[in-house]
């Protein structure tokens, strides 16, 4: 069994990705309004985030608010923002505390000027953090920052190889975060919903039928255990397999 700091230290060099998935089934099945959901799905992503940092978790990037998500009722949307706004109101000093920065991905033009405000605020506020990179994906479509990144990369560098192109298009859609090495998401569904599908590639995949406001820090470690258990190949021959090659010989 590892020791709390071996689990650290094995966390330091993860990026986790969530999509945060069910806070409206959720109420519905309590006969609340979706409204409620998400506000206790508030609480679960300051539950989350406060177990990364204390897992030692490199980078955490959380769906929030997808670019498809503003076809919802109006009064759903604001509710949404204004729960975004309280969360960063009263996580900024817990998230200098912790020395953990803030990054918001995703588009900035379709916000309401207040939520742009303080997103700003509080990732200037955070920007000299060195533990946890806490990264929030709003307004958000892979597929759209994939093809924004492909036509600055190819205009920028109109003649480099595709390795080269490869490696240019994840630095500016990943940034420093890089690739994605764990993807969760609660509520039941088994689909990405346009969420980093390039930087997930070779992510490990885990599903699970927790609503996302019953998701606490016993099942992100759960989550973590079972990436642990898993052997990543990215597609080279398994590690076990090629010892009894190597001792055949």
């Amino acid at each position: 069994m590892q020791s709390e700091s071996e689990q650290i230290d094995m966390g330091r060099a993860l990026h986790v990705a969530v999509i945060m998935d069910g806070n409206g089934r959720w109420a519905a099945r309590r006969g609340l309004p979706r409204t409620a959901g998400h506000r206790a799905g508030l609480a679960a992503a300051r539950r989350i985030v406060e177990r990364a940092s204390d897992a030692g978790i490199r980078c955490l990037t959380l769906y929030a608010f997808s670019s498809d998500n503003w076809r919802r009722p109006a009064p759903e949307i604001e509710t949404i923002f204004w729960l975004l706004r309280a969360f960063l109101r009263l996580e900024t000093r817990r998230l200098r505390e912790r020395g953990a920065r803030l990054e918001v991905i995703g588009r900035r033009d379709r916000l309401p000027a207040v939520v742009l405000r303080i997103i700003e605020k509080t990732e200037a506020e955070t920007a000299f953090g060195h533990g946890l990179h806490l990264r929030v994906a709003i307004d958000y479509s892979s597929r759209d920052a994939i093809a924004r990144a492909a036509g600055c990369v190819s205009s920028a560098e109109p003649s480099v190889s595709w390795q080269t192109m490869r490696s240019l298009l994840l630095r500016a859609l990943a940034g420093e975060s890089g690739e994605v090495d764990l993807l969760i998401r609660t509520g039941g569904e088994k689909r990405l919903s346009d969420f980093l599908l390039w930087e997930s590639a070779y992510a490990e995949l885990y599903f699970t039928d927790r609503m996302w406001p019953d998701f606490g820090a016993a099942d992100f470690d759960a989550a973590l255990d079972a990436f642990r258990r898993r052997e990543r190949r990215f597609g080279a021959v398994p590690h076990s397999l090629r010892l009894v090659q190597g001792g055949a010989r």
